[in-house]
């Protein structure tokens, strides 16, 4: 039995509050919803038979227990759903940095601090406030970290709809903001969903370098810039190479073609700020990180979860991609010999394109 400190809210009320309190510490929107995903479940399940989740494999590792909160934390009856922008600079600049071939392109998500422990922290000082105002209750935190089907119960919550690119979309805020969660065994009122604005807008689908997303709604991982720099563990199929351009770790073009995010807000929080200068950096200079370098330059980010082997594998196609000079044939050339078969082979073929 929870002891209330005070008189007890009414559940309007304590929604109310939650909200208040997330906007406090950082959050642009706290939305509520029930655990009921039977709707995307199937598609869920469509998705992963069609195999396009590539080597993703943790995706179908809990089978329906991602579309299933319930079953994932026993006990869950609402979940408390966030959103943090992270923008950190103008599209203006994002379009600049991309369109120079011999900058290093980096998601904007990554420039910062790892945004798995800056929700996390936050959204666990959200729980702490409520359960100092209602006493104990039960509930789990979630980052992009467990099977949770973020997006969807983000939709549901009234935070914005899920885009043709399959990234939610806000139509006060656009698309560039992380999700967290918390499960919670409180019986919440839940917010009502927004509807598609997307219309006939096919601006994401006629964007995306490689041709990811298949139709609307329907993203084929396998061949997603961000799963073929991030995710992928091996070679990087070579006829997708030339189509990666200078995008070293991860893709954001079919958000910078998004006609709603004119309305995205440039973030306020400083640990989203770009680091080391990566948002600056070229494609040479990266390439020369050791990895003591590497490990000491991305410590507290979400790149480093890459490895250096990796690293070097994204930016020899990057440098492939780039337009021929002697100061790009002798940086790959430095790495030519490099102990890793995989470092190898992406160099190798990066000498053919610009010798």
């Amino acid at each position: 039995m929870r002891q209330a400190s005070h008189p007890p809210d009414t559940p309007q009320s304590l929604v109310e509050r939650i909200k208040t309190w997330g906007q406090a510490l950082g959050f642009q929107q706290i939305g509520i919803t029930d655990t009921d995903l039977s709707q995307v479940e199937p598609l869920l399940l469509d998705w992963l038979a069609r195999g396009h989740h590539g080597e993703m494999d943790y995706m179908a590792r809990y089978g329906v227990k991602r579309a299933r909160p319930a079953e994932l934390v026993p006990g869950t009856l609402s979940v408390i759903s966030a959103r943090m922008d992270y923008l950190p600079e103008s599209r203006a600049t994002l379009h600049e940095r991309l369109a120079d071939p011999a900058g290093a392109f980096i998601s904007r998500y990554a420039l910062g601090r790892d945004y798995h422990k800056v929700l996390r922290q936050r959204l666990q000082r959200l729980a702490d406030r409520l359960a100092a105002h209602i006493g104990p209750f039960g509930y789990r935190v979630f980052v992009d970290s467990a099977p949770v089907m973020e997006k969807p119960l983000a939709e549901k919550a009234g935070l914005g709809w899920i885009g043709k690119h399959s990234n939610l979309v806000n139509p006060r805020a656009g698309s560039w903001f992380f999700l967290g969660e918390i499960y919670t065994d409180l019986k919440l009122p839940p917010d009502r969903p927004m509807r598609d604005h997307c219309g006939r807008c096919r601006a994401c689908l006629d964007a995306c370098p490689t041709g990811a997303i298949v139709a609307p709604y329907q993203v084929d991982g396998r061949r997603c810039i961000s799963y073929l720099t991030i995710e992928l563990k091996g070679s990087i199929p070579e006829q997708l190479r030339p189509l990666i351009g200078n995008r070293i770790y991860g893709c954001d073009d079919c958000q910078l073609v998004c006609p709603w995010n004119r309305f995205a807000q440039l973030t306020a929080e400083s640990d989203f700020r770009p680091r080391h200068g990566l948002d600056t950096a070229t494609l040479i200079a990266l390439f020369t990180w050791d990895e003591p370098t590497f490990l000491a330059r991305t410590e507290g980010s979400a790149i480093r979860r890459l490895g250096h082997e990796r690293w070097l594998r994204n930016l020899a196609v990057a440098l492939g991609n780039a337009p021929p000079s002697p100061e790009v044939w002798a940086a790959l050339q430095s790495r030519a010999q490099h102990p890793s078969p995989l470092v190898r082979e992406h160099v190798a073929w990066a000498l053919t394109r610009v010798g």
